[in-house]
């Protein structure tokens, strides 16, 4: 059975899970689905068209499912889906998407998003991902999975984070990351691999130290930038996580990177 307190506001048109917890105060709307033993602590707002998944918490103030940011929103039926297992805290947002892209903002499962952080219009998230105290993604940001990102950072909109990759305390983000990459700063420059993130997820020193011999070729001083992208899909071609990064690079060259800075 799930539980209403009887301050919250549910309307009839939700589809509530089961053992779904709605505290004091919340309000959730009318084509809101909460899945099953998730918990509203109280004062939350859930609305729009807003899928949230299982055993998900969502601490108070937090406002789900609002209407993007965005002028050219008409007020059409756009989306937000939000994954399993994720821990949401107090005054966190994230926003449906628009029919600018494909009307979806997505957010994958086991996630921390902490105190004041922002998920924009169209962002598509993946799992594990760990977003501290007021960092803020633009609209149309893609972010991997097992991604940290450092409060009060910022990401521009239609930047790519890819998997694995550190976005430092404060960083304004304006290019994209390459996965495992660890970047920080204003404006956010390359500064290497995230090897603190590598070792807690068991990577063996082999595994970093060739990603480590990868990331030097593919950033020498040597050769033009696609020269040396061609070198590393040629050396590590029986690599995963080193295809992970050409792959990252090649679907869309139009992309500008952060890159390492230059002494």
């Amino acid at each position: 059975m799930s539980q209403v307190h009887p301050t919250a506001i549910v309307h009839p048109g939700a589809e509530l899970g089961v053992d779904v917890q709605v505290g004091p105060y919340c309000i959730v709307g009318p084509r809101v689905e909460l899945g099953d033993r998730t918990h509203l602590l109280s004062h939350v707002v859930v609305e729009g068209t807003t899928q949230i998944g299982e055993d998900c918490v969502v601490h108070p103030f937090a406002y789900l499912g609002g209407p993007p940011q965005h002028l050219a929103h008409k007020g059409e039926d756009t989306r937000l889906i939000v994954g399993d297992r994720n821990h949401i805290r107090e005054h966190v947002t994230f926003h449906t998407g628009t029919m600018l892209d494909q009307g979806l903002t997505q957010i994958g499962s086991d996630g921390l998003y902490m105190v004041g952080c922002h998920v924009a219009h169209d962002c598509i998230v993946g799992n594990r991902v760990v977003v501290a105290n007021n960092a803020a993604m633009g609209g149309h940001v893609k972010v991997g999975d097992n991604v940290f990102i450092g409060g009060l950072a910022g990401l521009h909109q239609h930047s790519r984070v890819g998997g694995g990759a550190f976005i430092g305390a404060g960083a304004v983000v304006t290019k994209d990351v390459i996965p495992f990459g660890s970047v920080w700063g204003n404006h956010a420059h390359l500064e290497g691999l995230n090897l603190v993130g590598l070792r807690r997820r068991g990577y063996t020193r082999e595994a970093i130290n060739t990603l480590r011999a990868a990331y030097r070729l593919l950033f020498a001083d040597e050769g033009t930038f696609q020269e040396r992208l061609d070198d590393t899909a040629q050396t590590f071609a029986d690599v995963p996580e080193v295809m992970a990064i050409v792959d990252f690079i090649r679907v869309d060259g139009t992309r500008p990177l952060c890159l390492p800075k230059l002494d």
